[in-house]
């Protein structure tokens, strides 16, 4: 089993930043991908930012250039969100998979952080 915990979320202004962490623990071995994902009231939970273990990023268009991705260490994932819009205004999730490709493998989630951003 892995874990996922996230800090970082808040209410931020338009236009202002966030640094959203995730703590990882358990069986983190088995994970070959780390990324974040968020939901928005009323939409699917999204895509947003994808690492794979050899340090492939991927990330939706609608972030390209705004947000950032990195894997800090073995236990710790962040995104650093610039130039916030309202649209970013979400839910988001710390994700762990077990293959390179989010369509397979065996995921794990966080509980999610809040991030509001006010116009």
């Amino acid at each position: 089993q892995v874990q996922l915990v996230e800090s970082g979320g808040g209410l931020v202004q338009a236009g202002g930043s966030l640094r959203l962490s995730c703590a990882i623990s358990g069986s983190i071995f088995s994970i070959n991908a780390m990324g974040w994902y968020r939901q928005a009231p009323g939409k699917q939970r999204e895509l947003v930012a994808r690492i794979i273990s050899g340090g492939t990023k991927n990330y939706a268009d609608s972030v390209k250039g705004r947000f950032t991705i990195s894997r800090d260490n073995a236990n710790t994932m962040s995104m650093q969100m610039n130039s916030l819009k309202p649209g970013d205004t979400a839910v988001y999730y710390c994700n762990a998979g077990t293959a390179d490709r989010p369509e397979y493998g065996v995921h794990y989630w966080g509980k999610g952080t809040l991030v509001t951003v006010s116009s």
